[in-house]
């Protein structure tokens, strides 16, 4: 019935605005498969040995995400954009619970960074740290590294999302791995 009702994201974000109830659902079920496809590869940057697997950062995205359920989509982009965000949110808490519990960090670090960062693994919470750092200089910077990065949406996605042309996002994109390459070489 969903795939009927709600074909396309677009048709799914249509029905929620006029607030049809069985439009989020319907939404995220559309959705999942992509959403699916960015945790694994945020839980792939991690250090083998994590048990946070794909399907259970989605499913808690999902939960955190339906409070905002009758928030205005603009579109997938914008979708993708808040689910980047909370999925963020979500793996930076976890690895604060994580370190608390354990007082050290080697497991919560990210490999294969997708920053384009080169030398040892990058710690997640000095990640954020420096993302935080970061927006406080510029938003767009890093608005632009939770969707490349976090939301994995391509220049063209980010750029619709942030309503920007997608040379202002590679700009963005290269500002934003310079700054955080010197924060991080720092730690």
């Amino acid at each position: 019935m969903c795939d009927r009702a709600y074909g396309s994201a677009t048709g799914a974000l249509s029905q929620l605005a006029r607030g049809d109830a069985g439009a989020w659902e319907g939404l995220v079920r559309l959705l999942y498969t992509d959403l699916h496809r960015v945790a694994a590869t945020q839980l792939g940057r991690e250090r083998p040995g994590q048990t946070l697997q794909p399907t259970d950062l989605v499913h808690e995205a999902y939960v955190r995400l339906s409070a905002y359920r009758n928030k205005s989509w603009e579109n997938r982009t914008h979708f993708f954009a808040c689910a980047a965000r909370v999925m963020r949110r979500i793996l930076v808490d976890r690895a604060r619970r994580k370190r608390l519990r354990e007082d050290c960090s080697p497991e919560i670090a990210l490999n294969g960074n997708g920053l384009g960062l080169t030398g040892a693994p990058v710690d997640l919470l000095d990640l954020d740290r420096a993302l935080d750092e970061l927006a406080l200089l510029e938003q767009r910077l890093c608005d632009v590294v939770e969707l490349r990065y976090f939301g994995g949406l391509t220049v063209e996605e980010a750029a619709e999302a942030l309503q920007v042309s997608p040379k202002t996002v590679k700009r963005d994109w290269s500002v934003a791995r310079a700054f955080l390459h010197g924060r991080l070489k720092q730690q």
